[in-house]
């Protein structure tokens, strides 16, 4: 192995690339502008459909309430929602988005509320449905606050104060730093983002450097060379690990900056947009992250990318053009997604079994190195399995590339 050689080959391999136009979009323009602007795109739009929904003032029915005029007036009266006139086909009307919810009064409700024998109320709403469970929502506080209201009243009928009923009260206080609440709240989807970003900033690289070459005729002239196989397959590797890495520190360094952007444009300046983050705790328009909870997720990272390049780059090697290489590592994508979803999930923690499998074990110690949290011991495990897979992987496109029967399969 010589370091010249691998040097000359990567630095071939790059200038091609660089000039290369699928290339540059899959490794520069998509991670720094593409994926930013679909994250705070498609952000952007979803808080303007739920504000668009919480502004809607919801149409809602009333069933039975033919004794209880009050109410029934009452919840008229309302301005948080409409009452509209009964259907017999209520819920048919509910399931076609017409009306929001309907109100289920029990027999003698009004006169149950003097007595406090009042039966239940039901709502009925759609399930899942955004405006439905707004309207729902409103209905829930209307009934809660005839509740107090009710309790209240008798209270003051027996000369007995209104506390007796709620001796006191009780808030939340956040005790954690603004730097964990923030890893917490993005601990799971960052890991996520880096991963797929790793691997998709190596598919185009590894595809043009093997089946793309071949497809060009040009893979036959640089065997040809005086140049050791070994050689020649870590300077392609390189590139393809140069690749995702750039994807990957591009995109983060990109939402970054869009991030504080973001920040300074809607709180009306970056000292507003700080004070808004911790006064939420970091929960705020800018979560805070811990610095070097997000260097020590790139330190994670760089093993994985190692082994998807090596992997991808092994795979790529059996296509005979780049259209097949495609159909072989597209699908790829899907067994790098899934466990990269359960670690998403809430209750799966990690522990020494979960540290041995590749792909979880980045995204689940991630999250706990974003929130603060430094498991030495799984870190460690983490990192060695993964420099391990990598050099298994590594070593597999090695031997792949000086197979004959794989170079030039018919």
């Amino acid at each position: 192995m010589n370091w010249k050689n691998i040097v000359t080959v990567y630095l071939k391999e790059l200038k091609d690339s660089l000039r290369d136009r699928r290339t540059l979009i899959s490794i520069i323009v998509i991670p720094t502008f593409v994926m930013p602007a679909l994250f705070f795109g498609v952000g952007k739009i979803a808080a303007g459909v739920v504000n668009k929904a919480r502004e809607e003032i919801p149409s809602v029915m009333v069933l039975g309430g033919e004794d209880s005029p009050a109410v029934v007036a009452e919840l008229g009266a309302a301005k948080k929602f409409k009452v509209v006139a009964t259907a017999p086909d209520w819920k048919q009307q509910i399931s076609d988005k017409k009306v929001r919810a309907a109100i289920q009064l029990p027999p003698g409700f009004e006169a149950g509320l003097k007595v406090g024998e009042a039966g239940p109320v039901i709502l009925y709403n759609y399930e899942g449905e955004l405006k439905s469970g707004f309207a729902v929502n409103e209905l829930e506080r209307f009934f809660r606050e005839l509740r107090d209201r009710t309790v209240t009243a008798r209270l003051a009928e027996r000369s007995l104060p209104a506390t007796l009923v709620r001796p006191f009260e009780f808030k939340r206080e956040n005790v954690a730093p603004p730097e964990k609440v923030g890893g917490n709240l993005l601990g799971g989807i960052v890991p996520y983002l880096i991963i797929i970003l790793c691997f998709t900033g190596a598919m185009y690289p590894a595809m043009d450097l093997t089946a793309g070459e071949k497809e060009r005729g040009t893979m036959e002239t640089l065997l040809c060379s005086p140049v050791p196989r070994v050689d020649l397959v870590l300077g392609k590797f390189l590139m393809v690990l140069t690749g995702s890495l750039s994807a990957m520190l591009l995109s983060l360094a990109s939402m970054g900056i869009s991030a504080v952007v973001a920040g300074m444009v809607f709180a009306g300046g970056p000292g507003a947009a700080k004070a808004a983050g911790q006064a939420q705790g970091g929960a705020g328009l800018i979560p805070i992250i811990d610095p070097m909870g997000l260097l020590g997720v790139v330190a994670m990272v760089l093993p994985v990318a190692v082994l998807f390049s090596a992997v991808i780059f092994t795979v790529a090697l059996f296509a005979k053009s780049y259209k097949e290489a495609q159909s072989y590592v597209g699908p790829m994508i899907f067994i790098v997604i899934m466990p990269a979803v359960v670690g998403m999930l809430p209750g799966i923690d990690l522990n020494l079994r979960l540290a041995l499998v590749p792909i979880l074990n980045l995204s689940l110690v991630c999250k706990e190195m974003l929130s603060g949290v430094w498991h030495w011991n799984y870190i460690a495990l983490i990192f060695g399995s993964s420099c391990l897979y990598a050099a298994v992987a590594l070593g597999l496109a090695v031997k792949m590339f000086n197979r004959e029967d794989v170079m030039f399969r018919a």
